[in-house]
């Protein structure tokens, strides 16, 4: 069954659209007076593999502020969340780390044995933003969250103001692989 001009190019602009998102579609085109009423056709070139899902690293997140990500090391465990980014010489633009709670309530961190000045996101359940805080280096007393959060995300300090990222900003995550634990 052949398609005309018009269906070929509405499955080349779903073919493109799939690819921008990231998903794979199909798209059918239908010939005038055809018994079956139309056929499938798949939305890559024959012989061609399916699109790859970009993925973080293993063991690290993307959190996303409309254009502009850090790529955050994971602190999931009680461990994880105790060393943080302690030890630390540098903390590179565009990376941090993300602590991950199993419930909301008011959090507190401090700066004992780090060595860089960073700023905190204190992050509720939805990946909102309810507080941010900067924090000094090898200060001991508590930066507390002035809301409940679930979620911190920590930065080199005037990484979110110099990306405009202000507190009520709702992150996107996406988790790479979990292989440590």
């Amino acid at each position: 069954m052949k398609c005309n001009r018009q269906s070929r190019r509405e499955n080349v602009l779903a073919i493109l659209l799939a690819i921008l998102v990231g998903s794979v579609a199909a798209t059918s085109c239908t010939a005038a007076g055809s018994e079956s009423g139309g056929s499938t056709a798949e939305a890559r070139p024959e012989g061609s593999a399916p699109p790859q899902v970009k993925r973080p690293p293993p063991d690290k997140a993307w959190v996303i502020f409309d254009a502009d990500t850090v790529v955050a090391e994971l602190a999931r465990t009680p461990d994880e969340r105790a060393e943080g980014l302690m030890y630390r010489d540098e903390v590179p633009d565009g990376t941090g780390m993300l602590f991950i709670f199993q419930d909301s309530e008011i959090r507190s961190f401090w700066m004992a044995n780090t060595y860089v000045p960073l700023d905190i996101a204190y992050m509720d359940s939805s990946y909102r933003i309810v507080d941010i805080v900067q924090m000094e280096p090898l200060v001991t007393d508590g930066y507390p969250s002035s809301a409940p959060a679930m979620f911190a995300l920590e930065v080199p300090q005037g990484w979110f103001a110099a990306h405009g990222v202000l507190e009520g900003a709702t992150a996107q995550v996406v988790l790479g692989p979990q292989l440590k634990r």
